[in-house]
């Protein structure tokens, strides 16, 4: 049975914050059975600060520039995160590498979302490099975060065609949208049902994941399990 310190979730973004917004309005429709209890960003001029303030959430800055290293940026970082003992750490488009120590010691806990179907495409511009390979789909990831770049293991993901004509700025328009259903589905299973992060495998219910839980056919946007097909 879960706790409400199990409900407590913590943002971390850089930018618009648009995956914020659509968690906080999954939030406020009753989707998400948490609380998003802080917002926190590495840029002072970051429009996901604002989104937060207006919504009454507490906002920190920890702005990279400020620090020398990555060292006592993280030091910084890591005591604003443990102020809100938030269980849950949602990279929202949080555009920091951190360390192998930051992530060792929130493992398990954080999660990110990542515009590629993983592994396929780690890192940045995946919009150029999905048209440049040819492909015919594209889609998002949400994964738990591992000290390797993107390389955590994958939790749901959300499909869509490749269509003539996309540009690397169409398909970005085109697959925004469903980011902003899957994350907010995504963190609502880490809600409401045990979703552990094993070694390199996710167990749910206790059952192994075998492959990512696709959107729509595997998890619902109340982030409720669909069927049997989703441990298949």
């Amino acid at each position: 049975m879960s706790s409400a310190h199990d409900q407590r979730i913590l943002v971390l973004l850089s930018g618009r914050g648009s995956n914020y917004r659509a968690l906080m309005q999954a939030q406020q429709d009753g989707r998400l059975q948490g609380e998003i209890v802080a917002v926190i960003s590495d840029r002072i001029d970051a429009a996901g600060l604002g989104l937060a303030r207006e919504d009454g959430v507490d906002t920190v800055c920890v702005e990279r520039r400020r620090y020398p290293d990555r060292d006592s940026f993280e030091s910084a970082l890591r005591v604003a995160v443990s102020g809100f003992d938030a269980h849950w750490i949602v990279l929202a488009g949080f555009m920091r590498v951190l360390s192998a120590g930051f992530v060792q010691d929130h493992q398990g806990r954080m999660v990110n979302i990542h515009p590629s179907l993983l592994p396929r495409h780690r890192g940045l511009q995946t919009h150029q490099r999905v048209l440049e390979a040819g492909e015919q789909e594209h889609g998002a990831s949400v994964h738990f975060v591992t000290p390797e770049l993107d390389s955590g293991p994958v939790i749901s993901q959300v499909v869509m065609p490749v269509e003539p004509g996309d540009s690397p700025d169409r398909l970005a328009e085109r697959l925004l949208p469903l980011e902003h259903r899957l994350l907010p589905a995504t963190v609502a299973l880490l809600l409401s049902e045990p979703v552990e992060l094993r070694d390199e495998t996710i167990s749910i219910q206790n059952q192994v994941l075998q492959r990512p839980l696709l959107l729509g056919s595997d998890l619902s946007d109340h982030g409720r399990l669909l069927g049997a097909r989703w441990h298949t």
